[in-house]
């Protein structure tokens, strides 16, 4: 999945590019400090995604400063999770952003064509879910994968689910998020033959104790090929179901 330095040797190979160029171009420095922030752009040279700005205890000045950093290096698409409103206004002022308030996300460049193997489904229990939805399907499409959302989808009203086997039968990855007593992702992980990455929400009433009930009831999951990221975090989900829908991709 090191598609940077694939893309780079295939371009010695056709003879575009030099042994010389390439190897500083594989050479240049990991990460750059300046100050505030060391910026690994090798990420992407490592793990075949480039890094993502945190928003959340930034400045918008410091995130308006690295994404600077990031675009001079080349980064094509930069992704801000975990994003305010005011310093998502403050950075549009600098940088031309698409911000997403539902899901605190902010993405400056193009989102990158679908490159993976297949696609990515994300389904929630309920319309509350989305915000955390959105953050896994925001970073999923940022990291150059096909999305399809299935939402409000949850184990109260089967049938809504049942619906939509096609689409669950036909995926690469799914990402179920739900929160309540997180049934959804045990019932997902009995009907699909893909990974399923559960995300447990802060989302129920007072014995829910803010996602803790479905983190634990995910954790708990009979269904085979269930994993669980932390509660609320979308990103992390995104992140991983990018991985491994781009795991065939060499």
């Amino acid at each position: 999945m090191k598609s940077e330095i694939k893309t780079i040797l295939e371009a010695v190979q056709a003879g575009e590019m030099t042994v010389a160029d390439a190897l500083f171009a594989i050479r240049k420095a990991p990460f750059e400090d300046i100050g505030y922030a060391k910026i690994d752009h090798h990420r992407g040279v490592r793990q075949g995604m480039p890094e993502v700005i945190y928003g959340a205890g930034k400045t918008a000045e410091q995130i308006i400063g690295i994404a600077d950093r990031m675009k001079q290096n080349g980064q094509k698409t930069i992704l801000i999770t975990r994003l305010s409103p005011e310093a998502a206004k403050e950075i549009r002022v600098v940088h031309e952003m698409r911000y997403h308030a539902d899901a605190k996300i902010g993405i400056i460049g193009q989102i990158p064509s679908a490159s993976g193997i297949g696609n990515i489904v994300v389904a929630t229990g309920g319309t509350s879910d989305i915000p955390v939805a959105e953050e896994a399907a925001l970073t999923a499409e940022a990291l150059g994968n096909e999305v399809l959302r299935l939402y409000d989808v949850g184990v109260a009203g089967l049938h809504r689910l049942l619906a939509h086997l096609d689409e669950i039968m036909s995926a690469s990855v799914i990402i179920a998020i739900a929160g309540m007593e997180g049934a959804l992702a045990s019932v997902i992980g009995g009907l699909a033959d893909c990974p399923v990455i559960a995300v447990p929400t802060s989302v129920g009433y007072g014995a829910s104790f803010q996602g803790l009930s479905a983190l634990l009831s995910m954790l708990n999951s009979c269904a085979s090929g269930v994993s669980v990221v932390n509660i609320d975090n979308g990103f992390g989900a995104g992140y991983l179901a990018s991985m491994i829908n781009h795991m065939e991709v060499k």
